[in-house]
């Protein structure tokens, strides 16, 4: 395995993505922003085409952008369900969500419901995930 230089534009662009998601999540929360941002309209902020954002987070992490990009929902949404009172319904639409099709996607990302996260406060050891193939 090639190890990569520190500071290499790859690593760069990695380090990028995942801070612009901690922003935009954080936005969301704080209603500075009305909706959830494309992996596209993620690229155009960072001013790279969406396959080279796409083609470098592959190449650099082993995973698709969107794989982060859920993860990084499903972890504001635990916060959300162990700091707050919000229900599980408020946290959907606070993340963009209808709330039938959030539990759909927490379930799909976390093999559980967010009801059932905030009582048991613990996910399963293996996510569903994990397994998960991203083609978008």
């Amino acid at each position: 395995m090639e190890h990569k230089k520190a500071g290499s534009r790859g690593i760069e662009i990695v380090e990028q993505y995942f801070a612009f998601l901690d922003r935009h999540l954080a936005d969301l929360l704080e209603d500075r922003v009305d909706d959830m941002l494309t992996i596209s309209q993620i690229a155009q902020h960072l001013f790279i085409a969406p396959g080279h954002l796409t083609n470098t987070l592959t190449k650099e992490t082993g995973r698709h952008p969107c794989y982060y990009y859920d993860l990084k929902i499903i972890e504001v949404a635990n916060k959300l369900l162990l700091n707050t009172a919000l229900s599980g319904s408020e946290i959907a639409r606070r993340l963009t969500f209808d709330p039938s099709n959030f539990v759909k996607f927490y379930k799909s990302i976390t093999g559980i419901t967010p009801a059932i996260f905030r009582e048991k406060k613990v996910l399963p050891p293996v996510l569903p995930i994990e397994g998960k193939k991203y083609t978008r």
